[in-house]
């Protein structure tokens, strides 16, 4: 397709957004002056929270109490196709499943242990009695593998929260679960949309698939268990205010960036915020055990980038791109003799530090003596298997010399490899720029959403829901 064909369909996009407003007499400043609602009040009641690409967690009814019923188990997760990996979780899912209650219910959640380990469980955030929080030793014994604990209380607040494991590795290997407690009644003004994201950060060695939860450095960051491209956009119709809704389970805070947008943060995890306290942005920063409410009116149509706009947290699968280098420090590389990689070193003492693992901030790369030389163009071969004789203006010779610093960012679409449903309609190329910690708010005119929330459905009655 030619980039001036492209530029008329994005400009196409643009006026049917604007006809839209303008049909009704309105334009988008007009709306954000009118607080953005150019529609009939949304309903009474809360409107149920989307978490893409994690499921809710149905529960049975004993009388008057909920029944939920939560499995700590190991899982494979595919954070982008062809990456999967060993972590931990619930009920088959990193992050657990989506539980959502609404304020005043009576709650029993079973939760049986399938790890090779004692477990315990935390509801963050909840004010209930003191045998309920899931602090292992100081409120109750852990619970050991195979073994079960059943907690039973009633929720008095609104807001978001979430449940984790109370041991501090377990919660680094995945094992965390967003907990909605609706209120009785819609707060003022309602939303339309209201969206729940867990971020979570991760160091995995290349070749290898278990986290290394002692580091103090991650090269995968996700946003619900998928890092970009992969993860699901947030569907907006134009016009609908919306609620987005963040956790972070980590090491790192996450200032989480949204375009073209203006929000207020209207809730932490203590709850709802009074009005008069609500802060205008487009960046929130969201602290280590923290959750962060964020809400505005979507009048401006278009793909808006949502990420964390820590540089690192923009990428997938870092490593190191320097070497050939010759370790300096202290510890026992890798790539050494059998003998010493049997723990029969053959100079020195043998409890010497200089014969200690190589450990440290790093995801591990400090225990290689050498690294392979990266700084190089990018050739052919290595663009193979990605979309980027689709892009407009792309060229791929090598430059004619080696620039100091090159190469720094790659960009690398794969389009076809994360197509689905929501993506539809994306600009090509779309992909290259949605890495780690990042996902898309899609503000589409009515037309426009509902064919993308026809596929959307269709491919859920094929079973090709995410």
């Amino acid at each position: 397709m030619s980039e001036g064909r492209r530029d008329f369909f994005r400009t196409a996009l643009w006026s049917a957004g604007a006809g839209v407003l303008a049909g009704r007499g309105l334009r988008p400043q007009d709306l954000l002056a009118r607080g953005g609602r150019a529609r009939p009040p949304a309903p009474r009641g809360p409107v149920p929270v989307q978490t893409p690409d994690v499921a809710h967690l149905p529960y049975t009814m004993d009388g008057d109490v909920k029944v939920f019923h939560l499995v700590a188990e190991p899982v494979k997760r595919a954070f982008l196709p062809g990456a999967t990996f060993d972590v931990w979780g619930y009920n088959g899912s990193v992050p657990g499943p989506t539980i959502e209650v609404t304020q005043g219910d009576r709650v029993r959640l079973i939760v049986d242990n399938h790890l090779p380990e004692a477990t315990s469980m935390h509801w963050h955030g909840f004010e209930i009695p003191i045998d309920m929080d899931g602090v292992p030793g100081v409120t109750q014994d852990p619970i050991p593998p195979g073994g079960r604990f059943v907690y039973e209380f009633t929720l008095h607040q609104a807001g978001t929260f979430f449940y984790h494991s109370h041991m501090p590795m377990q919660e680094m290997m995945g094992m965390i679960g967003l907990f909605i407690m609706q209120p009785k009644e819609a707060p003022a003004p309602p939303v339309d949309r209201d969206f729940g994201l867990i971020l979570q950060e991760w160091a995995i060695l290349p070749n290898n698939t278990i986290p290394n939860t002692l580091s103090m450095e991650f090269n995968w960051l996700t946003i619900n268990g998928r890092s970009g491209p992969a993860t699901t956009p947030l569907l907006v119709k134009l016009g609908e205010r919306v609620r987005i809704r963040f956790v972070n389970m980590g090491m790192d805070h996450h200032p989480m960036h949204l375009h073209g947008n203006t929000f207020k943060v209207t809730g932490t995890e203590g709850g709802r915020i009074q009005p008069s306290a609500w802060m205008p942005g487009n960046t929130v920063l969201v602290g280590v055990a923290q959750a962060r409410d964020v809400e505005f009116d979507a009048v401006f149509p278009g793909d808006w980038m949502l990420h964390c706009h820590l540089p690192h947290h923009m990428m997938n699968h870092m490593a190191s791109m320097v070497g050939p280098m010759m370790s300096a420090g202290h510890g026992m590389t890798t790539g050494k003799s059998m003998e010493d990689g049997m723990g029969m070193p053959r100079e020195g003492a043998a409890l010497a530090d200089s014969h200690g693992p190589s450990l440290g901030r790093g995801i591990g790369l400090g225990a290689e003596a050498e690294r392979p030389v990266m700084n190089m163009p990018m050739g052919a071969a290595t663009a193979a298997g990605h979309d980027m004789a689709q892009m407009p203006r792309m060229t791929h010779a090598a430059p004619p010399a080696l620039v100091p610093g090159f190469p720094q960012d790659m960009f690398m679409p794969m389009d076809a490899m994360v197509a689905k449903p929501e993506t539809w309609g994306l600009r090509p190329g779309w992909s290259g720029a949605v890495m780690g910690m990042t996902t898309l708010v899609r503000v589409l005119p009515p037309d426009r959403f509902d064919e993308v929330m026809q596929r959307v459905e269709a491919a859920k009655a094929k079973g090709g829901a995410a």
